[in-house]
């Protein structure tokens, strides 16, 4: 039992000196991978953080040497890289690697289909158009739910304007 709360001062320095250098490790790495690993997460990066964060606890518990974590988090953060970067090049690897934005409300309706697939309910819905400071309805052209899980609302654009943020969702069937 007296093992459980301490075991020796030995342990606790080795501990704290793995601790140090993996934080630092993890940290440069992350910096050097540019931003999208910060990214808001979408079930590819959900799946590296994950990755990342089970690798610094193994190297902070000395499960694995620094230099054996630290090859796993070069290889983690390379991986996302290059998934990411096939993801822009090849429109087939962005559909596997990345899901769709899904529409859950368009110019007045709820599209139920949609919202029961998501779990999504009008009160959520409601409640983000509310986030977005819009009070009526009428107001809003689309509700999406995108990549990340984040949702977003689009409001009605002004008569006579060309582009529309809404280009990569089909709406033709709506």
């Amino acid at each position: 039992m007296e093992e459980l709360l301490f075991k020796d001062w030995e342990s606790l320095w080795h501990i704290l000196f793995c601790a140090v250098i993996s934080y630092l490790a993890l940290f440069l790495f992350i910096r050097i991978s540019g931003k999208r690993t910060l990214a808001k997460l979408n079930a590819f990066d959900f799946v590296v953080t994950v990755t990342l964060g089970s690798t610094l606890s193994s190297m902070i518990l000395a499960k694995v040497t620094i230099a054996e974590g630290a090859v796993a988090l070069i290889v983690i953060i390379v991986l996302q890289y290059l998934l990411a970067w096939l993801a822009r090049e090849s429109p087939i690897m962005e559909k596997a690697i990345n899901s769709s934005p899904t529409l859950l409300f368009y110019d007045g309706k709820f599209l139920e289909e949609p919202m029961k697939k998501e779990v999504i309910t009008r009160e959520e819905i409601y409640a983000e158009i509310r986030k977005f400071r819009i009070e009526r309805i009428e107001d809003v052209k689309a509700v999406v739910m995108e990549l990340n899980g984040e949702i977003t609302v689009v409001k009605k654009a002004a008569p006579g304007a060309d582009h529309t943020s809404l280009e990569d969702i089909d709406t033709s069937e709506r």
